[in-house]
């Protein structure tokens, strides 16, 4: 009887904005050991996507170690010592008994005080665990950031091919059929790197009707037809600045060199003349006030300098003061990050008046907090799930505080606010009001775009401001557009054969 492949499973995912000015920690993290990881399956993650494919080919999966962190600043030293170290010791471990390939989860987008690579030196040292000879493969977020001590180590690669993110799930089933197919035959993968020295943003990355959608299919096609084992083009996060920091083509090849180099080549070039396209359109709050007054039906106001989801803390209270300051007289849902207001309101109970600084309370250098006298109106654990993913959501001790015209769920953890899950969580239904504030640079369209009237992206200070040139890289190479709007970009592959 043949015996069956074992397939070594972990995950470490992490995406941090270099501007956010307090570094997260071990405990930003949670860990799961080995069939604690199962709770991902039937879920859409990439790890839930790469078990439904294991239990399909009949590959053993090895569950090692499963650590996931929402986004946040600079891990700390001490944080990342304790987390590479537990997660190397159970990876090693768990290959102790033999295993036939790895798969990795990854994100692409962390870095660590002391460890600007942190998925390379993860890999660089899995990679001498294993040897040369057993396959490795990973999937990654569109906005990681492929480093050269990656693609040293790997022989494939998965990429969301979607934004708003909706396929971790088949993102992950990408990665496990590749690795399946390593196992089995035995292949040598060819992949090609090119790098664009660009950092984007903007709706024009939707990829469902951006210009950066059109260049996903295309890398969507090469994977369908079989031209590429996997194609994808990584917009990397422009708050991680990190010394490969860029976009970038990647695409696998079955030991075809040439053919990777060709197709990544291609689309780099037609990446480059979208680059300007590739931006945020920004409005000022007050223009985006006034004309919220004159709309009969509800807008969004999008606070995309605030995303927790991409690395920001939760606390700006700028479009709240901004409204306030305007005298906006129509309904306001709005989220914040503010750890003594939550308390404050907690100890006060349900239905009690108390009056709290509210914003500032982590990035106090841009956020000064704004006095309000507001009613508790509703307490909670700050327990949810996200709705694509379905993952926990913990925002802890969690109070709805209501002034003026105005609605606030305010939170005491930072977490991410890409979807509605906080405001239903907390009895909160965003049609219900006039104007909805959301801290992400975008969500799933049917969320808010498609009933909204309209959906203003505000121009406010912001650890994840869509106005890159405002942050302050000193780390990513230059020059690099639109940091530096006369960068040249000369299109060149590099080629790794593992």
């Amino acid at each position: 009887m043949k015996t069956r492949r074992r397939i070594l499973v972990a995950e470490c995912m992490q995406e941090i904005s270099s501007f956010n000015p307090l570094q997260s920690g071990y405990e930003n993290f949670h860990i799961d050991h080995g069939s604690a990881m199962l709770s991902q399956r039937g879920l859409n993650t990439s790890l839930g996507g790469a078990l439904a494919v294991f239990e399909e080919t009949a590959l053993e999966p090895v569950l090692s170690i499963g650590a996931r962190s929402g986004s946040a600043g600079l891990l700390s030293a001490a944080g990342w010592k304790r987390l590479s170290s537990e997660v190397l010791e159970s990876i090693t471990h768990h290959a102790a008994s033999g295993v036939d390939g790895m798969y990795f989860s990854m994100h692409g987008a962390m870095a660590a005080d002391g460890e600007l690579d942190p998925e390379g030196y993860l890999l660089s040292a899995v990679r001498k665990l294993l040897g040369p000879d057993i396959p490795i493969v990973i999937s990654l977020d569109l906005h990681g950031i492929m480093t050269d001590r990656m693609l040293r180590q790997i022989n494939g690669v998965a990429i969301y091919h979607t934004y708003p993110h909706v396929d971790f799930g088949s993102t992950g089933e990408r990665a496990a059929r590749i690795l399946h197919r390593l196992v089995t035959k035995k292949t040598r993968t060819a992949i090609a790197r090119v790098v664009i020295p660009a950092l984007v943003r903007g709706d024009e990355l939707i990829t469902k009707s951006g210009c950066y959608g059109e260049l996903i299919r295309e890398a969507r096609r090469m994977e369908i037809d079989g031209t590429a084992m996997s194609a994808g083009i990584m917009i990397g996060n422009p708050f991680t600045d990190v010394p490969e920091l860029c976009s970038q083509v990647i695409v696998a090849t079955d030991g075809d060199g040439e053919l990777a180099k060709a197709e990544a080549l291609m689309l780099a070039r037609e990446f480059w003349p979208r680059r300007h396209r590739m931006q945020g359109k920004l409005m000022s709050l007050e223009r985006a006030i006034g004309q919220a007054v004159s709309i009969a039906g509800p807008v969004l106001f999008t606070d995309a300098a605030d995303a927790t989801s991409s690395g920001a803390t939760g606390d700006s209270n700028l479009i709240l003061k901004g409204l306030r300051e305007a005298a906006y007289p129509k309904r306001v849902l709005a989220q914040i990050v503010d750890p003594r207001a939550a308390a404050a309101a907690h100890k006060a109970g349900v239905g009690a008046s108390i009056t709290v600084a509210l914003g500032g309370a982590i990035d106090q250098q841009r956020f000064a907090p704004m006095q309000v006298t507001a009613k508790v109106r509703l307490l909670s654990d700050g327990q949810s799930r996200l709705e694509t993913m379905k993952l926990g959501l913990d925002a802890g001790p969690t109070a709805v505080l209501q002034f003026d015209n105005f609605t606030v769920v305010v939170f005491s953890k930072t977490l991410s606010l890409f979807d509605r899950a906080m405001y239903y969580s907390n009895g909160l239904d965003p049609t219900d009001f006039d104007l909805i504030v959301v801290k992400s640079p975008h969500t799933e369209y049917h969320m808010y775009d498609g009933w909204v009237e309209n959906n203003f992206n505000i121009d406010v200070p912001g650890a994840t401001s869509a106005n890159v040139k405002s942050l302050g890289h000193t780390i990513c190479a230059r020059p690099m557009y639109p940091l530096d709007e006369g960068a040249q970009f000369e299109p060149h592959a590099v080629l790794y054969c593992n």
